[in-house]
């Protein structure tokens, strides 16, 4: 999205470039049960019933109104924290909304393509904070201006860690060692694999907090931080593409966009024109939520099945007659367990989200998940690396300067700046109660002259003459 400040100015750094996500043409849904048909819509909402739509969009319009309210810095400080955080989205839909089904059914499947997850165990404070960081629920679930599937990055999304990982250099990067220990005292860090030791001064862990949870830590990070990484809900989804020979759904005036009600028989959530920058026509997909926990179980066979059979359904046979089919189910991940994103179920952002970022002595905590822009995207994940790493380059700078010989300069001007606009709030404050002060006067001042003018001369003043 052009909203994305951060991956956007990693991806210039990097010398990629960017191009965006088909979206002309017609879109495709299937809502409601197994005998309704499939419909098409030009815009941002499923086709649906007048009063199905109406009751979509003023529940659309509530959440605009209420994710204003929540910080994502500050989520405690929403006047009803307390109470979104107790409840489910899907109770939020029951108690505050008489909307039809097919209404309903929306709102689910887009926490399903968004969170990867079904929307009865989401915390409704969570749901509303994930929709504040990215600007608002519609950037969530569409594709077009200023939303989170605007732009595509030639030559894949990987390429970000290729060119980072030559960046770095390959050989400082360390394959297949997974951390198991993390021990710290006052004066080094010691992170410890199966085979190796490293000491060092500072320690950025960036995993998702689920997997953050199974490394030891020396001493304990606290019963709070240890409970918020092991209890967090990672989504789940399998990623799919099908190559093709020719974009034939484009000749027949369709954009790829699919979006779906996930049945056994039809397990695919939601589909975008994948066509590379080069023309390789493709379509990439996902099967999310409880359909994705059931198929994983299932061989990627079966898997290719079931998806080229949704394709028919919606595209006509011309879908069967495919390239190659590939997909990727991230919970069979050892260093990932699933994906988009670790989800919060309710009573844990009142009770434990604000110390997800924060740091524990000499260890710091980055990941998408700790951003407070964009959290679960790439550019949540590239905010995150920015803190974390300027938090370490500080408190390293008042350890040793020496270490930063580039940044000390930086440093002291920072603190010069801050310096001058610190001594420019306390001016400000006090000029402006000096003026206050020298208007008070020279009013009373202006009073006592007039009187001065008006009032008969006293008698004591009479006689003295």
């Amino acid at each position: 999205s052009r909203t994305q400040h951060f991956v956007l100015d990693l991806i210039k750094d990097l010398g990629l470039e960017i191009y965006p996500q088909y979206t002309s043409g017609w879109k495709l849904s299937h809502l409601g049960g197994p005998d309704n048909n499939i419909r098409s819509y030009y815009f941002n909402i499923p086709s649906i019933s007048v009063l199905a739509l109406i009751d979509l969009q003023l529940f659309i319009w509530k959440i605009e109104r209420l994710r204003k309210k929540v910080a994502v810095r500050k989520v405690k400080y929403c006047p009803q924290a307390a109470e979104f955080d107790s409840i489910t989205v899907t109770e939020i839909e029951r108690y505050h909304s008489n909307y039809p089904y097919k209404a309903k059914e929306c709102v689910d499947l887009a926490c399903r393509a968004v969170f990867g997850m079904e929307s009865n165990v989401m915390s409704f404070l969570y749901f509303l904070m994930y929709s504040s960081a990215s600007g608002g629920f519609m950037p969530l679930v569409e594709a077009t201006y200023g939303s989170a599937q605007e732009f595509r990055i030639k030559g894949g999304a990987q390429q970000l860690s290729e060119r980072l990982a030559d960046s770095i250099g390959r050989e400082n990067i360390l394959l297949n060692s997974a951390v198991t220990a993390i021990h710290q005292d006052l004066n080094k860090v010691e992170v410890r694999t199966k085979s190796k030791y490293f000491l060092c001064k500072k320690v950025i862990v960036s995993c998702p907090p689920h997997l953050a949870a199974k490394i030891q830590y020396e001493p304990s990070l606290g019963t709070e931080r240890h409970y918020l990484m092991s209890k967090t809900l990672v989504g789940h989804m399998i990623k799919f593409i099908v190559t093709y020979e020719t974009a034939f759904w484009r000749d027949m005036g369709l954009s790829g966009e699919i979006v779906n009600r996930s049945t056994i028989e039809y397990p695919i959530c939601v589909t975008y024109d994948a066509t590379s920058s080069e023309g390789n026509p493709a379509i990439v997909g996902f099967i999310s939520g409880e359909q994705a926990v059931i198929w994983s179980q299932a061989t990627v066979k079966e898997r290719e099945s079931k998806v080229i059979a949704s394709l028919t359904k919606f595209l006509g046979l011309n879908a069967l007659f495919y390239i190659h089919y590939e997909d990727k189910d991230w919970s069979q991940e050892a260093f990932n367990g699933g994906c988009p994103v670790s989800v919060m179920a309710p009573k844990m952002l009142t009770s434990y989200y604000p110390g997800l970022r924060y740091r524990h002595d000499s260890i710091h905590f980055a990941g998408t998940e700790t951003a407070d822009v964009w959290c679960g995207y790439m550019d949540g994940a590239v905010q995150s690396g920015r803190r974390s790493a300027l938090e370490v380059l500080i408190m390293l700078s008042f350890k040793d300067k020496s270490l930063l010989p580039n940044n000390s300069t930086v440093t002291s001007n920072s603190q010069d700046e801050q310096g001058r606009r610190g001594c420019w709030r306390f001016s400000k404050w006090h000029l402006l109660g000096a003026t206050a002060l020298t208007i008070v006067f020279l009013w009373h001042l202006g009073k006592k002259n007039m009187n001065l003018k008006t009032d008969p001369i006293p008698n004591f003043m009479l006689l003295s003459t």
